[in-house]
């Protein structure tokens, strides 16, 4: 028999099942059937009789959303029971002892982590520019592209309304009142640099890897921003090169070698180095790894935000969601992919046959009715490449958003258009289709354009009373706040439900990149 506790790395943990084994996918798989057991049962029992979570976890998830979609309640129902049941699950385990995440959050509270901060020396960016394929726009060039993105169907017409009023308000960007929490300070997608341009205080917290600290701080030094930076404290309770918490710029590295904190395995002590922020600020989820350390990641974040909210009032919360999942979609989205489907003339014949075997089919073949009378489309992007833990990740970051904004917190929550990561390149099927979505409506982006972006949408989110984000906005389901602003690269206005032009798209995509 395997000692469940000793083969887990010490940190947020996967539960053990009765062999001892910690199955990522038996944990998913409970995990879904749990969050729509109340609302549709039927849904849970197909889940719990799926053999091959991994094979078979689409359907289940596309279902999920559209029983989400229908009614209001059961959108607020399926996210409180699915992170009811994750946080059951999940645990801690430290020194060959295990427990329960919540209890470890309150029980292992001692400082453990120092500050330094670093001062950025450059006047503050005041005004939103956008660097996008080789060039930087701002001003009348910056509007033009918005609008460009919306006219062709890659943006969302709210996308465009968010952005312009960022560009019309250029004080927005003054981010000097503003504390931001950024979880995954380093990552591809998180809006650091950004918003240490525009004069944010960010608290930074990411993995002890002097490389990404020095990065993190040269970025600081070259904008108007500050950068707190969590550091191990001695066994004298202080960090061992620094007395009062200045540094010298000479410093840098010497920082750099001892910063950074492991948001896995020193969940229970960033909490208690959060909550030493002693103004209102913003708790940004932006951590990324591959696979099942991409579930553990956001369990993390979501016992700190729990734990956060429990004894704070002033808390905001800030996540990106994928465009590969699936969403509620306006109808506008439907009858434009409805109108570009009958337009395609005589490709169009020449597909047919291959839709026998699931390829070119259309995006919306139905749409729905919610019982306030909405008429709307369930937009199906999830990729299989990425598995069912990258969607229990995301999954678990919307279920949060949800709930946290139904309970009358800030919430922003945009959905980032497909980007060029790392994470994507490596993986050779998925960097094909990228290559080759263009072919089918769809634009990939640049990860300093993504960047830029979400945190352009961020600041209004911030800023705008009106927005989505804000609780007092009423929204008709709560998950039009994913749609409100949505970037989504076109997968929603496209002709063609994604997955059916996957496989072509990563053929094209491969002579693409060769010429």
């Amino acid at each position: 028999m395997v000692d469940p506790v000793a083969s887990a790395v010490d940190g947020v943990a996967f539960p053990a099942g009765g062999d001892g084994r910690r199955s990522t996918s038996a944990t998913g798989r409970a995990v879904f059937a749990d969050c729509v057991r109340n609302v549709d049962a039927d849904i849970a029992a197909q889940i719990e009789h799926t053999s091959d979570w991994r094979g078979g976890y689409i359907g289940p998830l596309r279902d999920i959303s559209l029983a989400s979609a229908l009614q209001a309640s059961a959108a607020l129902a399926v996210s409180r029971d699915g992170l009811a049941s994750a946080h059951r699950r999940f645990v801690f385990v430290r020194r060959g002892e295990q427990l329960p995440l919540w209890e470890a959050m309150r029980r292992w509270t001692d400082p453990h982590f120092g500050s330094v901060s670093v001062q950025g020396i450059i006047e503050r960016e005041a005004e939103l520019t956008l660097p996008y394929r080789g060039r930087r726009l701002f001003g009348d060039d910056l509007r033009r592209q918005i609008s460009t993105w919306v006219d062709t169907g890659i943006a969302e017409p709210g996308f465009a309304g968010a952005i312009e009023l960022v560009v019309a308000n250029p004080d927005w960007l003054d981010l000097r009142d503003v504390d931001i929490a950024v979880l995954g300070a380093g990552a591809e997608l998180a809006p650091t640099r950004s918003l240490l341009r525009w004069g944010a205080h960010v608290h930074a917290v990411d993995l002890p890897r002097p490389e990404l600290w020095q990065r993190l701080i040269a970025t600081t030094r070259a904008t108007a921003g500050r950068l707190r930076i969590p550091v191990a404290l001695d066994a004298s309770g202080q960090p061992p090169f620094v007395v009062g918490g200045n540094v010298h710029p000479d410093d840098d590295a010497t920082v750099a070698a001892h910063a950074g904190a492991d948001l896995l395995r020193d969940t229970p002590e960033l909490l208690t180095w959060l909550r030493e922020i002693d103004r209102p600020f913003t708790l940004g989820t932006y951590a990324y790894a591959d696979g099942a350390a991409h579930v553990l990641l956001s369990m993390a974040a979501d016992a700190l935000i729990t734990e956060l909210a429990a004894g704070r009032d002033d808390l905001t919360l800030a996540f990106l969601a994928t465009p590969t999942d699936v969403f509620m979609v306006p109808l506008a989205a439907v009858e434009e992919s409805r109108r570009r489907w009958e337009s395609r003339g005589i490709s169009g014949l020449l597909q047919s046959p291959l839709r026998l075997m699931r390829q070119f089919e259309p995006n919306y073949p139905r749409t729905y009715t919610a019982d306030d009378g909405t008429v709307f489309g369930i937009n199906d992007s999830l990729v299989p490449q990425q598995g069912p833990n990258y969607a229990l990740a995301k999954r678990l970051q919307r279920w949060r958003a949800l709930v946290a904004r139904a309970d009358g917190t800030t919430v922003s929550l945009n959905l980032a258009p497909a980007t060029r990561t790392n994470s994507v390149l490596k993986n050779r099927a998925l960097a094909a289709a990228y290559a080759g979505a263009g072919r089918f409506g769809v634009e990939v982006f640049d990860p300093a354009t993504t960047t830029t972006l979400m945190a352009a949408l961020l600041v209004h989110d911030l800023r705008n009373p009106g927005a989505a984000a804000q609780p007092t906005t009423a929204l008709a389901n709560p998950m039009d706040l994913f749609a409100q602003a949505a970037n989504h690269g076109g997968l929603w206005r496209a002709a063609y439900a994604p997955r059916s032009v996957l496989g072509v798209a990563a053929l094209l995509g491969m002579f693409d990149r060769r010429a």
